[in-house]
């Protein structure tokens, strides 16, 4: 289980306790990799951000300390044009220099073809496409510059999709994060750089009433709903040693979900 011990790992979107990026950090801090992680309150506290817990992020911080690993945080806005160097930055100065980049913050809105409005979706465009495509690019120009094949570097996008008419914006920002991964892939490898998404399906990381539960149920064939780990294993899979060859792959974790 120390696969990754002396690795460390940028995770971005760890705001709650039922989330998937804290399931990947505690995945990742299990196998023994350092963590650094982001969080971005105003989204967070929303609605549409299934309401952070305050506390969260310092409490994060101290579970994954407990496990043997470093770890830090801080609050990014991805839509900010600064946020890949403020990050990286930061984690360069206060942990060292990360091989592991997991991009999983998003911004979502529901909205349909009658409500969409074009200022809502640059803000999904901000966030979900060119603030995960330029930190994904900086992260790989900074591991350039310290080339060494051996070491190497993962990264792994969490992505979605599906037939949904209330959530265009979303579901067509994260069509863009899959069609971005083959070429970025192919430009990587000879760095020893693997690039791969995870669609891990509807996940009940909080967002899943009773009523959405009972809709979803039958459509999953195991008899469960997908919970936040089902990704965080997968992700921590993709960024061991063992994946070295699985590169510029979309990877469904989704227990077969037939709903899609």
């Amino acid at each position: 289980m120390n696969q990754l011990k002396g690795k460390i790992a940028i995770v971005t979107g760890a705001s709650r306790s039922e989330g998937i990026g804290t399931a990947i950090c505690l995945a990742l801090a299990e196998a023994g990799a350092d963590i650094f992680f982001t969080h971005y309150s105003p989204y967070d506290a929303s609605d549409e951000g299934c309401g952070a817990e305050k506390q969260w992020p310092d409490l994060l911080k101290e579970n994954l300390e407990a496990t043997g690993v470093r770890a830090d945080h801080m609050e990014l806005d991805l839509a900010d044009e600064d946020a890949p160097s403020k990050l990286l930055d930061a984690v360069e100065e206060r942990i060292g220099m990360a091989t592991i980049l997991v991009n999983n913050a998003t911004f979502e809105r529901r909205m349909d073809f009658r409500t969409l409005d074009a200022s809502t979706l640059d803000r999904h465009y901000q966030v979900n496409n060119r603030g995960t495509l330029m930190l994904t690019m900086e992260f790989a120009r900074r591991l350039e510059k310290r080339y060494e094949k051996e070491i190497g570097g993962r990264i792994v996008t969490i992505t979605s999709g599906g037939p949904d008419p209330e959530n265009i914006a979303y579901i067509a920002t994260k069509g863009f994060l899959n069609a971005m991964t083959p070429p970025l892939a192919t430009g990587l490898a000879p760095l020893g750089i693997t690039i791969n998404c995870v669609n891990p399906g509807p996940t009940d990381s909080g967002w899943i009433d009773d009523e959405l539960q009972k809709q979803l149920l039958p459509l999953f064939p195991a008899g469960r709903i997908g919970l936040p780990s089902d990704a965080a294993k997968l992700v921590r899979f993709l960024v061991s040693p063992d994946a070295e060859w699985i590169t510029g792959q979309v990877i469904y974790s989704n227990g077969n979900f037939l709903g899609r």
